[in-house]
């Protein structure tokens, strides 16, 4: 499956000077937050496939003009075709405002949706909007990561993390791709980044190994004949 994350500024690449071969063979659109309304509902106009997004903590219009025709995979575990995508966005908490959170915020939100979770037998792709504490954030409190999503990473395994907020014009170090300790690939999605799941890295749709989950599925199906 091709992915193409975005995050935190519209490329222009992708907007200003758009072309349909830039957009070709990609089979979900995944934005990890800080982006406009108005991008993403071009994007999902223009691309053959889902727009999926979490918020960022500057994504206070969304409350009032969410994306129209896209996704929003906030605390849920969401299937797409097999692949179990579990949406976390906010970032620390550094004045009032929406999806923005304290570490016991967060926590409680992981907690919420740790039965979605176990209905679904895991999940494969973490998405976010602010990074794991000691994996790409920043020592100011507003770029700071969250402890938890690194509890998250090692109890369930995600073969990815995906996450913006931490701008590459912010440091030299910058790091688009850097692994977890956990085995997770962790990518920084800013502005844009494309790049393949294999079929082999998610389950089939319909076959997590999630006994009740997998009945659901299976249920919904359209049978013929």
């Amino acid at each position: 499956m091709n992915i193409l994350a975005i995050a935190d500024d519209e490329s222009k690449s992708l907007w200003d000077f758009y072309d349909p071969v830039k957009l070709e063979n990609v089979d979900l659109i995944i934005s990890c937050g800080d982006l406009k309304p108005a991008y993403l509902e071009f994007l999902v106009t223009m691309a053959h496939c889902p727009v999926l997004y979490v918020c960022g903590n500057h994504d206070s219009r969304y409350e009032m003009h969410p994306p129209e025709g896209c996704i929003c995979i906030e605390d849920r575990v969401f299937d797409y075709h097999g692949l179990r995508i579990l949406g976390l966005g906010g970032s620390m908490r550094y004045r009032p405002g929406p999806y923005m959170y304290t570490e016991k915020e967060m926590q409680s939100r992981i907690s919420k949706v740790r039965r979605d979770i176990l209905l679904k037998n895991g999940f494969d792709v973490l998405v976010t909007h602010a990074p794991a504490k000691g994996y790409g954030d920043m020592e100011d409190l507003p770029h700071q990561g969250f402890a938890c999503f690194n509890d998250v990473l090692t109890k369930y395994h995600p073969k990815y993390m995906l996450h913006g907020h931490v701008h590459k014009t912010y440091s030299h170090t910058f790091q688009r791709v850097m692994p977890h300790e956990c085995g997770t690939k962790i990518i920084n999605a800013y502005e844009s980044y494309r790049f393949e799941i294999a079929d082999s890295e998610y389950p089939k749709e319909g076959h997590t190994g999630s006994p009740l989950y997998d009945l659901m599925v299976s249920m919904r199906r359209p049978k013929y004949g």
